[in-house]
């Protein structure tokens, strides 16, 4: 079974407790600088998604299905008026942060660590009153925490990870896990009832992927549920449930449970505590399946250089070979999204979107409207433009997502660009300027600018608070 663990590291300390023990060690004093910066950054570019993202359907729905679980005031949600519980506020705000496919992802693991994470976190230091350099370092280690478990699923030999091949949403799995740790942390938790919650938590966590395939709004739901059953998973440890010590790597644990027992054990331990993936996770310029992020590029370049929609006779979208199930099949439902939300996961509208679209980063949020994935002019060009596996961006996946866009003319003439890195990660970061400029287009007409700017400031001094509570209050009255 390829790298199926062997009885050599079987005997290796328990998995659990060596991340519960790195985790009470990692206070804000001893985090580096980049990992502080960016984890700012990021709770900043979630609470921009989840104000965003609070006029959707599904937002609302997730709000009026919370209000009628009732509970206790205890955590803040976006658009809901008046505090709820904090396993429900999590619930919420992480569904909003994943619901616009615009939160940060981490290569090559292919996982969306901060639209679990964040929301729990958030939750979490509102009830238990934490302040805000213990929530910048309990979301720097849950974080850190998703991408390790998440890349000890990584495969080097097919450059793939299995919980896709199994068709499990590596994202909310692992994101449970990981925002159980955060809330243990912000609860106060020591390392043995942060291994319970990671116990209890790995029982809780869930997710598959077909929607990415066939539709539905299933999705918008991982996140929140990840950071609900993260906070749940620390207040029961708090109050005395348990779990397996060996709940990671045993006969009948989390590795065994999602991926057969195949996994990298030494991803979750090397460098623990020392080598940080934070700072590296990647931030999304685009409203849309990280997958497509270069081939919107590739039209935007195609575009600056004079490209116009209507000349386009055929376009071939070349990707990694992995990548075409996600965006290009079938690729007759690819062709025509019915609605926004189906058209962020569809590489012939990322194409049509860098070609005629121009809002936030170069493509944004008004870009992606149930209105316009029906446009008859973009299904016009929809209907040109065939996706299909090119072997160079096959050898690059998944540590970049890159795409070749071949043109023909009406003309006769043929175009081409390559985007080989993307756009928001190490090797081509986004500026503070350019993230503030997508917060700001994300909470455009839903928030004042005086509000905003509220926003903008408070996280940037997070380190500085007494009251998490202050950067999420103002945030409350969203909604519908």
């Amino acid at each position: 079974m390829g790298r199926a663990v062997t009885e050599a590291a079987a005997a290796e300390p328990r998995l659990a407790e060596q991340l519960a023990e790195f985790a009470t060690k990692a206070t804000f004093d001893r985090l580096p600088a980049e990992v502080t910066d960016s984890v700012r950054q990021r709770v900043l570019d979630i609470l921009g998604i989840c104000v965003a993202a609070s006029p959707l359907d599904t937002s609302g729905a997730a709000r009026e299905w919370v209000l009628d679980q009732g509970g206790r005031p205890q955590a803040h949600a976006v658009g809901v008026a008046e505090p709820v519980p904090a396993t429900l506020a999590a619930f919420v705000n992480g569904v909003l942060a994943h619901s616009l496919d615009y939160d940060d992802t981490h290569l090559p693991s292919v996982l969306h660590p901060s639209a679990c994470v964040v929301p729990a976190a958030l939750a979490a230091a509102q009830y238990a009153a934490a302040d805000g350099r213990a929530t910048i370092a309990a979301i720097a280690v849950g974080l850190e925490t998703c991408v390790r478990l998440g890349m000890a699923g990584y495969r080097s030999d097919s450059r793939n990870s299995l919980f896709f091949e199994h068709g499990q949403h590596a994202t909310s799995i692992c994101g449970a896990v990981a925002a159980a740790v955060s809330a243990g942390l912000l609860l106060g938790l020591d390392a043995d009832r942060i291994c319970d919650a990671i116990g209890i938590a790995a029982s809780m966590s869930s997710g598959i992927i077909e929607a990415n395939r066939e539709g539905g709004s299933v999705k918008r739901m991982h996140c929140g549920w990840a950071a609900h059953a993260g906070v749940s998973a620390a207040q029961l440890a708090a109050r005395g449930f348990t779990g397996p010590p060996t709940v990671l790597e045993g006969r009948f644990g989390f590795f065994q449970a999602w991926l057969r027992g195949d996994y990298d054990p030494a991803a979750i331990t090397e460098g623990l505590g020392v080598s940080w993936a934070v700072p590296g996770i990647f931030f999304k310029p685009y409203p849309a399946n990280h997958f497509t992020h270069a081939a919107i590029d590739a039209a935007i370049a195609l575009r600056a250089g004079g490209l116009e929609p209507g000349n386009v006779e055929s376009a071939v979208l070349g990707v990694p070979a992995p990548v075409v199930r996600t965006i290009g099949e079938p690729i007759e439902v690819k062709r025509a999204p019915l609605t926004g939300y189906m058209a962020q996961f569809s590489g012939p509208y990322a194409v049509a979107a860098g070609l005629f679209g121009g809002a936030g980063l170069g493509v944004g949020l008004a870009d992606f409207t149930d209105e316009l994935a029906r446009d008859p002019r973009r299904r016009e060009l929809m209907a040109r433009v065939s996706v299909v596996a090119d072997d160079r961006c096959t050898r690059v996946f998944p540590d970049q997502f890159p795409a070749v866009l071949r043109v023909r003319t009406r003309n006769g003439s043929d175009l081409r660009a390559e985007v080989m890195t993307n756009r928001g990660g190490p090797e081509r970061p986004l500026s503070g300027a350019e993230l503030r400029t997508k917060f700001r287009d994300n909470v455009g007409g839903l928030l004042s600018p005086e509000v905003a700017e509220h926003i903008e400031q408070t996280v940037e001094h997070l380190d500085q608070l007494a009251d998490v509570g202050t950067v999420l209050r103002p945030l409350a009255l969203l909604g519908d």
